[in-house]
């Protein structure tokens, strides 16, 4: 059996800084898109006997009064990243949609395995709930957003705040989400050997997430959603999946399920698109980014829509 570092190995680690965290290309704000927002560093309570979790808080400058909110969930493998190498997706959500983001710093495995990183965002959704008053937000416009990791995080807390009767989520958006461990699809087999993230990414991934020795016939439902037998109770989604991802169908299969559920959901896939690499087609991935953007857009300003 391949070991997770064979299978995705993990560079040294570097701080939080987006120019020295790891091998994943920062997505760095402009200096005239930064200037537009205030960025506030908080350390926020964590789970029970953990560490204080560090969020980053951007809000419009030119906005005032009460604003919607999404929480944001980092993608990296569950294992690379800070919310300061996303700082342009943070950035442009918050000018673009005219709310405040806080972006959430979760533990990193192999050193924290599961659950650390889903608490450490179960406890961010906390906190930003019983601070909306300070922060100026508006529970009922509260969205939980991720992308690849980050959307197996989403569709965790999503599951948790359902279960432990939490904060009201107004959408959980799930883009190019890791969903399932069991690795079972034919789009991660198709992608063995493609660029980006490919299979061997994907099976690397979930061992340092999990552990080599995690016994995986009864795997968590807050580590791989697609575990979760009853789906019912949950949010709207937001599923957008990529064509050429070795996610796709594991993605597009937990949508269809929360649809069975009841569950009102959009469901985008692009085709001609990778997971972290160049699209073959970039119209359509233009096109899933515009999707992706509106319908956020509708959760955060519903009487705008």
């Amino acid at each position: 059996m391949a070991r997770a570092d064979d299978l995705l190995p993990i560079p040294p680690r570097g701080g939080h800084d987006i120019d020295t965290d790891n091998d994943l290309l920062p997505l760095v704000a402009p200096p005239e898109l930064k200037a537009q927002v205030s960025v506030e560093e908080r350390f926020v309570p964590g789970p029970d006997g953990a560490p204080d979790v560090r969020v980053l808080v951007y809000r419009p400058k030119n906005e005032t009064g009460t604003l919607p909110a999404i929480l944001s969930l980092h993608g990296g493998a569950f294992v690379f990243a800070h919310p300061d190498t996303f700082e342009l997706m943070d950035v442009g959500w918050a000018l673009q949609h005219r709310c405040v983001v806080v972006a959430v710093d979760y533990r990193l495995a192999p050193e924290h395995r599961f659950p650390a990183g889903v608490e450490d965002c179960y406890a961010a959704l906390l906190w930003t709930a019983a601070h909306a008053a300070e922060l100026q937000i508006d529970l009922d416009r509260l969205v939980v957003a991720g992308g690849s990791a980050g959307g197996a995080l989403t569709a965790a807390v999503a599951l948790m705040a359902r279960d432990r009767k939490g904060p009201k989520i107004a959408l959980q958006a799930l883009l190019i989400p890791v969903i399932d461990d069991q690795l079972r699809t034919a789009s991660h087999e198709q992608s063995r050997g493609g660029p980006g993230f490919n299979a061997d990414g994907n099976e690397g991934m979930w061992l340092h997430y999990l552990g080599e020795d995690y016994d995986r016939s009864n795997t968590s439902p807050y580590a791989s959603p697609a575990r979760a037998e009853d789906l019912s109770g949950l949010p709207p989604a937001l599923v957008q999946t990529n064509g050429l991802d070795p996610l796709r169908d594991e993605g597009i299969v937990y949508a269809l399920r929360l649809m069975e559920a009841g569950i009102p959901v959009e469901l985008y896939n692009a085709p001609g698109c990778y997971h972290g690499a160049d699209p073959i087609d970039p119209r359509a991935a233009a096109q899933a980014m515009r999707v992706f953007g509106e319908a956020l857009g509708a959760a955060l300003h519903p009487s705008a829509s």
